[in-house]
């Protein structure tokens, strides 16, 4: 062979090679990294040509899936959509997946490792892949009564019901909300955008995202850091707390919503029947912030209330302050200030409390099974902190059970049924005076063995509501709506 001919021949042999590199390098190194690129429309075609798995509400499916033409043989559908949106998200072939379609999705798509022998089975059968199906430990008729309340009343909110042995989520409402299904195919990207546009931000999950000042209800916090901390040890006990209360280094002077003279130096449990502001803002001075903020965060403010059980479901953090001066440790008292908390926040408070100081992480999944029904995997209730004593968390049920029988928080009361309770009105905004203050309602229901099963936090926006200022207030506006998702736990 002549050398130019040599050449050629070595030339050819290298690319061969590099080629032959290049192809194994594609299948065996890149290719689950290709077969996940958003731009594999083959991978999306095969994702979406059997049906997906569902999430599970009270032993039924609050998901399906349906036919539609094109390339795409099958697009999500929701049940009741706009009520479960905050739990299940979106399932969509053009935007994506969100919350627990999108945490759970291998499993729904029948690609979690999990199922591998389910998948051998397929292929071996020529059966087409299967998902598994995602089980809520939502309570169907609560979320119904969370949901309908608020629609009813037409105002931006949320709700959130825990079950305070366990930490079960069995409620998680948002309003206004969005039907998932409106925008499951791949021609509906228009229907996604004119909703994350909208004003009134329906894809926001109200109970988990937002923040809000928590009013009164942070009360049932406070009275509780002072009797853990000592500063207070008889609930009955008159304070030093004049009416109306001055902030100590200011001119600034706090009233009360209820004109009542049992406010003027009243004991903490006085305080709390009448939503007393000048007795917790006394009451969080002599506290002093470093302890104020240390009992909060072991009901969880100050971090993200997060766990694998959970997933994409995690709350934002809730905020209790590190640099106070006096005055804003005060006004922290009345759950005022700087202080900032998610519905879902105040409903691990109520639900600690109601458990005799005990936290339990939040969780809304029961367990995951496989095609077959087969467990996938069962999670099991987890603690997150005593964040009080259960000396002190029973003296703070007697207040707020006080506050429901004789006090503000009769709106809550069931018959034949222990209640505990408090109301909260939340101002906010740069000019308060030019802001409708937020509604805000928590609460708990006791069982004849002395265990609450449900937990609730009740938050209202009324900024748009048809409704007079002076009518704005957590009792009127959060407690019909605590009640009735109290009662649908009962009764199941």
């Amino acid at each position: 062979m002549n050398r130019p001919l040599r050449h050629i021949a070595v030339f050819c042999g290298v690319l061969v090679l590099a080629l032959l590199v290049r192809a194994t390098w594609i299948q065996f190194v890149q290719a689950d990294e290709l077969a996940n690129d958003d731009n594999n429309r083959r991978v999306k075609i095969e994702a979406y040509s059997y049906p997906r798995g569902n999430i599970i509400v009270d032993g039924k499916p609050i998901t399906d899936s349906t036919t539609t033409p094109g390339d795409f043989k099958y697009k999500r559908t929701y049940k009741n959509g706009p009520m479960y949106a905050p739990i299940t998200g979106f399932a969509s072939q053009g935007i994506g997946f969100s919350f627990l379609e999108s945490t759970y999705n291998k499993l729904l798509s029948g690609k979690d490792d999990r199922l591998a022998l389910n998948r051998a089975k397929d292929i071996l059968t020529g059966e087409k892949p299967r998902g598994g199906d995602v089980v809520t430990t939502i309570n169907g008729k609560a979320q119904k009564a969370a949901y309908d309340a608020l629609t009813k009343l037409k105002a931006k909110g949320a709700v959130v019901a825990l079950d305070p042995r366990n930490g079960n989520v069995l409620a998680m409402a948002s309003t206004p909300s969005y039907d998932p299904s409106s925008f499951a195919a791949m021609g509906d990207a228009k229907k996604f955008a004119e909703l994350d546009k909208d004003e009134n931000k329906p894809l926001s999950n109200r109970a988990l995202r937002e923040t809000y000042a928590p009013g009164s209800t942070f009360k049932i916090l406070t009275a509780a850091a002072a009797l853990e901390h000592g500063v207070i040890t008889d609930i009955n006990a008159k304070t030093d707390s004049p009416v109306p209360y001055q902030l100590p280094l200011s001119t600034t002077k706090i009233p009360n919503d209820v004109k009542t003279a049992d406010c003027v130096n009243g004991s903490l449990k006085t305080g709390m029947q009448w939503s007393c502001n000048n007795v917790f803002l006394e009451t969080a001075l002599k506290v002093g912030k470093d302890k104020m903020r240390e009992t909060a965060e072991k009901f969880g403010f100050n971090s993200e209330v997060y766990d694998k059980d959970l997933g994409d479901l995690k709350a934002n953090k809730s905020l209790y302050p590190e640099k106070l001066d006096k005055p804003q440790t005060a006004l922290t008292g009345m759950g005022q200030g700087s202080l900032t908390s998610t519905p879902m926040q105040m409903a691990m408070v109520t639900a600690a409390l109601a458990n005799d100081g005990k936290l339990m992480m939040p969780h809304v999944v029961d367990e995951l099974r496989g095609p077959d029904l087969s467990t996938v995997k069962k999670f099991e209730p987890k603690q997150m902190s005593q964040a009080v004593s259960a000396d002190t968390a029973k003296k703070v049920q007697e207040m707020m059970e006080n506050t429901v029988d004789k006090g503000t928080a009769g709106k809550a009361k069931i018959d034949g049924v222990t209640v505990g309770g408090k109301t909260g009105t939340a101002q906010h905004g740069v000019n308060v005076d030019d802001e409708r203050p937020y509604a805000w309602f928590v609460s708990y229901a006791k069982q004849a063995d002395g265990t609450s099963p449900v937990a609730v936090a009740v938050f209202v926006d009324p900024k748009d509501m048809d409704i007079q200022r002076s009518e704005i207030a957590g009792g009127k506006l959060g407690g019909p709506i605590a009640k009735a998702v109290m009662e649908a736990v009962l009764k199941k």
